[in-house]
């Protein structure tokens, strides 16, 4: 049995970007920045450990070619500390991403 779309509940609904603003202040606000740095460099991480999944590379072997502990692997991929440039260019070399900057 299907269930019955009711339109009128789906037009009352708040967009993502009015639950974004109530959660965390209009965008250019200084929490709403911090909101925004936070869910861009989890998605990099949510990337780079996909590509790392699909290299076939565990965590300890990407420690290693990069020069860094599988606990700090682990942590980034789990969001839970921020990564500098230069780390970042190393993993996406060493699961075999190309890293380029575009304008």
């Amino acid at each position: 049995m299907r269930a019955k779309i009711n339109i009128e509940k789906l037009k009352n609904l708040p967009t993502f970007e009015e639950v974004l603003v109530e959660e965390y202040g209009e965008k250019g606000s200084v929490s709403r920045d911090e909101f925004d740095a936070k869910a861009r460099a989890w998605y990099y991480a949510e990337v780079l450990k996909n590509a790392r999944k699909s290299a076939g590379i565990t965590q300890q072997q990407l420690a290693e070619k990069i020069g860094k502990k599988r606990e700090y692997i682990a942590m980034l991929e789990k969001g839970e500390t921020d990564m500098q440039l230069s780390t970042f260019i190393l993993i996406s070399e060493a699961v075999g991403l190309k890293f380029a900057l575009t304008y």
